[in-house]
C-alpha cells in the first residue's frame, strides 16, 4: 500500500478539507485529490464524500481510519528504530498564529541549541494518539477529557480571551467588557468544529454567560472572517490574546479585553510520561505552570 497516499488520506480526515490538507502537506489540492483517488481505487472503496462544509468520511472511510493510523504508526516506528536519539523534539502547536506557537518560539529563543520540529494536528484526540504512538513528543492543547494513564497533561498557559469588533459595532469604543454584557450580541465563530476541544471550551463559555455563539456559514479562514467583522455593525468574534492577527489599517478592527471575570483558555502540554527526550524536559522546565491570577474563568474540566 502506498504510504504517501495513506498519509494524505489521514491529512484530509484530520483537516476536514482537501484544501487544508494540501497546505498541511505542502502539496497542490490536485495532488491531494489524485492520491486519495488512487488509494480509493486500490481499496475499491469510496473514502470521502465532498460537501459544502468539506470532506466527510464515508462509512468505509470511518472503518479504514483506525487501520490507516496504525499503519502509519507502524511505519513511523520502523523508521524511528534505525535513528534512535537523533530526531528533533516534535511538538504540535495547533496553529502557527496561535499562542502555543508563540510559546514555542519563546522557548526556541532561549534554547537555540535544541532542534525543534513543529507540526499542526487537527484536535486533542489526534494529538493524544500521536503522542502515544511516539510520532510527536508533545502537544499544546486544552484537555477537555481525561487523557489515558500513560499521557500527562500539564497546564502551562492561561490565555485571556478578547472580543474583536469592527469600528461600527456598538461595543467598539469599550475599553473592556464584562462577559455577561455580551448577552444578546452575535458572536460569530464559523471555525468551531463540534467535538473538538476548542468547540467544547466556547460551548461552555457560552453556557456560563448565556451568550450566543453562531457557527453558521462556511469557514473560509481568518482573513475573510475579519473582513466580515470589519464591515459589520452587529457581528463580533472571540480570539486569544496572543493570537497573531494582521489586517489592513482601514479595517479599524478593535481587540477588547474581557473583564470581571476574564475568560482564559487553558493551554496544557501533553506528552507521554515515559518520553526520555532531553529537549522535552527542557521545554517543561521553561514553561512551568501558569500563575494563579484572581478574577479569571475557566470551564470546570480545566
Amino acid at each position: 500500500m502506498d504510504l504517501a497516499a495513506v498519509r494524505t488520506f489521514l491529512a484530509v480526515a484530520d483537516c476536514g478539507r482537501f484544501q487544508d490538507a494540501a497546505a498541511e502537506l505542502s502539496l497542490t489540492q490536485q495532488a491531494v485529490s489524485k492520491r486519495v483517488a488512487a488509494l480509493e481505487r486500490s481499496l475499491d472503496a469510496r473514502l470521502f464524500t465532498r460537501t459544502s462544509r468539506g470532506a466527510l468520511l464515508t462509512i468505509d472511510g470511518q472503518a479504514f481510519l483506525p487501520h490507516a493510523r496504525e499503519l502509519i504508526r507502524a511505519a513511523d516506528r520502523a523508521a524511528a528504530s534505525v535513528r534512535p536519539g537523533r530526531r528533533a523534539l516534535r511538538v504540535d502547536v495547533i496553529g502557527r498564529r496561535l499562542a502555543p506557537a508563540d510559546l514555542l518560539r519563546d522557548f526556541h529563543r532561549t534554547r537555540p541549541d535544541l532542534d525543534l520540529d513543529v507540526v499542526t494536528l487537527f484536535d486533542a484526540d489526534a494529538a493524544v494518539d500521536a503522542v502515544r504512538a511516539g510520532t510527536i513528543d508533545a502537544s499544546f492543547r486544552a484537555v477537555a477529557r481525561r487523557p489515558p494513564d500513560d499521557v500527562a497533561a500539564e497546564r502551562v498557559h492561561d490565555e485571556p480571551i478578547q472580543l474583536v469588533t469592527g469600528p461600527g459595532h456598538a461595543l467598539a469604543a469599550a475599553r473592556a467588557i464584562r462577559p455577561e454584557a455580551l448577552k444578546g450580541h452575535r458572536i460569530w465563530m464559523p471555525g468551531l468544529v463540534p467535538g473538538t476541544e476548542w468547540a467544547t471550551y466556547y460551548d461552555d463559555l457560552a453556557a456560563a454567560f448565556d451568550l450566543t455563539i453562531e457557527v453558521t456559514g462556511p469557514d473560509f479562514g481568518t482573513e475573510p472572517l475579519l473582513d466580515t467583522i470589519a464591515d459589520s455593525r452587529t457581528l463580533a468574534t472571540f480570539v486569544g490574546e496572543r493570537t497573531r492577527l494582521v489586517w489592513p489599517a482601514d479595517h479599524g478592527l478593535r481587540r477588547i479585553p474581557l473583564r470581571d471575570p476574564t475568560p482564559v483558555y487553558p493551554h496544557a502540554l501533553i506528552h507521554r510520561r515515559d518520553n526520555p527526550h532531553p529537549a522535552l524536559a527542557a521545554l517543561r522546565t521553561h514553561l512551568g505552570a501558569p500563575p494563579d491570577v484572581p478574577g479569571t474563568w475557566t470551564p470546570p474540566w480545566a
